[in-house]
């Protein structure tokens, strides 16, 4: 089993879901929106997590209308929703019985401003995704941010992790801070190179 939670982000093939399921990943996330390169439509997302079991199932959406999501949500048996907009946040909880993760670019902000949205919506949220579309790296300023965050926020760091080295250093340096992957697509069906994200994960097992 893994030594904290992790979340696989935009997964679109079962050879993904089925490796991550077994290694202990908490967390499988499933893009719901059909303009994404990523989005995965109810039939396959069915035929993908038919195979799964004991795993938090996510439907990911980078859209704002909240109308427009929850129809979208009705046709995928998901565990928890994520959104990009905060301004979904009380809406969602007043329509849906799921908990809610809130993606946060730091391609956005600056280190120095993510204390204040994590304090603004902490009670709303199950988790913090922190990610990046742009390869930002883990700067000596955002390691010293995540230092002072780590212990009172749920925390997924989406970014700047290169490899297992990068993840291992920064998982030594903050025990209780999760850790965001990626999924990628299949070489062809049932076959997958699984390249760095094995590698961090074995990283990231109990010894």
């Amino acid at each position: 089993m893994l030594t904290r939670t992790v979340k696989i982000s935009n997964v679109t093939n079962l050879s993904d879901a089925r490796y991550c399921a077994g290694m202990g990943v908490e967390m499988l996330g499933f893009s719901i929106d059909e303009d994404s390169p990523n989005y995965i439509s109810p039939k396959k997302f069915d035929d993908i997590c038919s195979w799964l079991a004991g795993v938090n199932l996510v439907a990911e959406t980078a859209q704002t209308d909240p109308e427009n999501i929850i129809t979208a949500l009705s046709q995928y048996a998901v565990h928890s929703v994520q959104v990009e907009s905060s301004g979904l946040l009380n809406y969602l909880h007043s329509e849906l019985n799921l908990p809610l993760i809130l993606r946060v670019s730091v391609d956005t902000y600056e280190a120095n401003e993510i204390s204040s949205i994590l304090s603004r919506y902490e009670g709303d949220v199950s988790h913090f995704l922190l990610e990046s579309d742009n390869n930002a790296q883990l700067s000596d300023e955002w390691i010293q941010v995540l230092g002072s965050l780590a212990n009172e926020y749920p925390i997924l760091v989406g970014f700047g992790l290169d490899d297992e080295y990068s993840v291992t250093a920064l998982t030594n340096l903050f025990p209780s801070i999760g850790i965001a992957l990626r999924g990628s697509e299949e070489i062809r069906p049932g076959y997958k190179d699984f390249g760095s994200m094995m590698d961090i994960l074995e990283a990231l097992e109990e010894q």
